[in-house]
């Protein structure tokens, strides 16, 4: 199915495989964030949550409380305490949208800065949100909604056709827990008919260090088009880190597959200055989408085009 995969997690500290074996189907809400009429359905009962699930809630609420008193998870897009030129904003494109984070090295994804090709989506994008039973009905309210609007904030910055959708998605976004993600397999090859197994593996294993992740999929005759993705958000997140796993993933899943520690401010940066998209990514998507870039090209090739955007983007200063 598959001709080339972008795999992009957010993550402290290295990756490592975890085996764990999957335990059934996960019943998932796809219920349509956007509907006016939406049906009415019966509020079911939250299952109480494993052991290892309710570690990862404390676990994930100490970090994220530890890195707020350091200064960090900034929420204000960047300020006068972090200005960019317009060279380092097209070196900061390069680097970010013309570079892989992983490779693909005996069956599984290892992070390695492996120079690349300009990838996008061409046709549209149909977002639509997925719930394991284990998220309340209250936090996917929370959920569609933050969705929803970062959403719309990507289609006016990107200027392409992306909403959310409640059927014939390409791009699917899936809050599970700990317990869901290990009995994942069935949902993702029935979301996306012909997954890789190597991808259902990796999202199946994640262990606690991957805080989410997102998987770009484009198709063997068109190498450099996506087709479609996968996002993965992990249900025990308290509400700071969820929504920064949704602004970076689904930016990521666009096509800016990599990080930079030169980028600032950014969240396409391990730093973790930033929880949410900034200004300076909003002028990466843009650029990203610029019509006179293509497709296909490598970072020589785009670099005079990309240098050219970004000038004017800051309004000709470099």
């Amino acid at each position: 199915m598959t001709k080339r995969v972008i795999r992009r997690g957010r993550a402290t500290g290295a990756l490592a495989g975890l085996a764990l074996g999957l335990l059934g189907c996960v019943p998932l809400d796809v219920a349509d964030p956007g509907a006016t009429s939406p049906q009415p359905t019966p509020r079911s009962a939250v299952p109480e949550p494993s052991q290892a699930s309710r570690d990862l809630m404390t676990f994930y609420a100490r970090y994220e409380q530890r890195q707020l008193t350091s200064g960090l998870l900034r929420t204000d897009g960047g300020g006068v305490d972090t200005p960019y030129t317009a060279r380092q904003l097209a070196e900061n494109f390069e680097r970010i949208a013309l570079f892989d984070e992983y490779t693909l090295r005996g069956g599984r994804f290892v992070a390695q800065q492996t120079e690349s090709r300009l990838r996008r989506w061409k046709g549209p994008v149909r977002i639509r949100p997925a719930f394991g039973r284990s998220v309340s009905e209250d936090q996917k309210t929370r959920d569609r909604a933050e969705l929803e609007s970062y959403v719309a904030r990507l289609a006016r910055v990107t200027g392409t056709d992306i909403r959310t959708t409640v059927r014939d998605a390409n791009y699917h976004v899936l809050f599970l827990n700990t317990d869901e993600l290990r009995a994942a397999g069935p949902i993702l090859r029935d979301l996306v008919p012909g997954i890789d197994d190597v991808i259902v593996r990796d999202i199946t294993e994640m262990d606690r260090l991957t805080f989410c992740s997102v998987y770009a999929i484009s198709g063997s005759e068109t190498p450099n088009d996506y087709e479609t993705a996968v996002a993965i958000i992990r249900a025990e997140h308290p509400d700071l880190l969820r929504r920064g796993c949704i602004h970076e993933e689904i930016a990521q899943g666009l096509g800016l597959a990599n990080d930079s520690r030169d980028a600032r401010p950014s969240i396409f940066n391990d730093d973790d200055e930033f929880a949410l998209l900034t200004s300076h990514d909003e002028q990466l998507l843009r650029i990203l989408y610029d019509a006179r870039l293509t497709p296909g090209l490598t970072p020589d090739e785009a670099r005079p085009l990309v240098q050219q955007i970004a000038a004017e983007r800051m309004g000709g200063g470099s």
